[in-house]
């Protein structure tokens, strides 16, 4: 297993006397010295052996093309800040920087983030994340619904793996937060916001359904209203807003600041009870999720065909309003 607590140092004991047959006979003192010796370079070798953490830089580490980076700091580096580090693409969801994002949360779980009290993630420039990459939306429409279903459930994972941190996560969402983006900020355990950031779960707007988890965990989170206004008008609100049906915890002119104000609170207390703490709360949320996944995927996969959703994202790219046509009927015709 993973050594919580190596040794850093070996004491060295000295003794006062030395017996006249010391040349030839360790005496029981210098035995006990030697073994405890041995057993420190085997457990110092253990511990570089099975914690990969230690082979990265102690304060900070980023994928190999720093699409995300990490951050330790804090008392004793305790806080992990993970930042999406995409800003001239707005830190848009695409699959390249979701492999990165889940490369991280593996390394750091792989050490079962030991050092580490909480987590706070948040976007590079001037976007927490602006959402969904309009390419990968544009390739599901050329695919097959049977292909997209699963296809859009290894999507999520590759950003909802941020629950799978055994450590609180703050999302500090610096900017706007659209669309997948802010379905990533959800399924972090706090949420702290500018008061001026858009949020906005725009997937109706698009002509799409919501995925990513919103539809499961946004009524945990607001309510089932709250909910149903936000998911099914696709509208934008701000930081305020949101936190005044309580989709952020507060406002704050500096996010990433006042996050991690909360993360130096909750890397301050007992680690044992945090962790218990936090696993207890996700997993309420986590009975029916993955079914709602399932649903969200499968609900994707058969609309991404339509005309509707062409003209979603063709709308979009040219920035205006779309013209949805598709309003169906369930009469059989004569």
């Amino acid at each position: 297993g993973i050594l919580a607590h190596p040794p850093c140092s070996v004491l060295h004991p000295t003794t006062s006397a030395i017996s006249p047959f010391s040349s030839c006979f360790p005496t029981l003192q210098v035995v006990k010295m030697m073994a405890q010796q041995s057993f420190a370079r085997r457990l110092a070798v253990q511990t570089r052996l099975v914690n990969p953490l230690r082979s990265l830089p102690t304060r900070s580490f980023s994928t190999a093309d720093e699409a995300v980076t990490v951050e330790r700091t804090g008392k004793e580096g305790r806080i992990a800040i993970i930042r999406l580090n995409r800003p001239d693409k707005l830190n848009a969801m695409t699959t390249d920087l979701g492999d990165a994002f889940k490369a991280v949360v593996d390394k750091l779980n792989e050490a079962s983030c030991e050092g580490i009290g909480a987590v706070v993630v948040t976007g590079a420039g001037k976007a927490f994340s602006a959402g969904g990459d309009l390419q990968f939306l544009l390739d599901r429409h050329a695919d097959t619904a049977s292909r997209n279903a699963p296809i859009m459930r290894t999507f999520y994972e590759r950003f909802l793996c941020v629950r799978s941190l055994p450590v609180p996560v703050i999302a500090a969402i610096n900017g706007p937060a659209i669309g997948a983006g802010l379905c990533f900020a959800t399924a972090c355990d706090i949420r702290i916001a500018a008061p001026k950031a858009k949020l906005g779960y725009t997937f109706t707007q698009l002509g799409l359904h919501p995925g990513m988890g919103a539809t499961h965990l946004l009524p945990s989170i607001v309510g089932f209203q709250a909910a149903s206004e936000l998911l099914l008008t696709g509208k934008i609100i701000s930081g305020t807003d949101a936190a005044a049906i309580g989709l952020v915890s507060r406002t704050a002119e500096d996010p990433l600041t006042a996050a991690l104000e909360t993360a130096e609170l909750i890397a301050n207390a007992g680690p044992a009870a945090v962790r218990t703490t936090v696993l207890t709360l996700r997993q309420k949320q986590n009975v029916g999720f993955e079914q709602a996944l399932q649903r969200e995927a499968d609900s994707q996969a058969q609309i991404y065909n339509s005309a509707d959703f062409k003209e979603g994202v063709k709308a979009t790219a040219e920035k205006r309003a779309p013209k949805f046509t598709q309003f169906e009927h369930y009469r059989e015709k004569a």
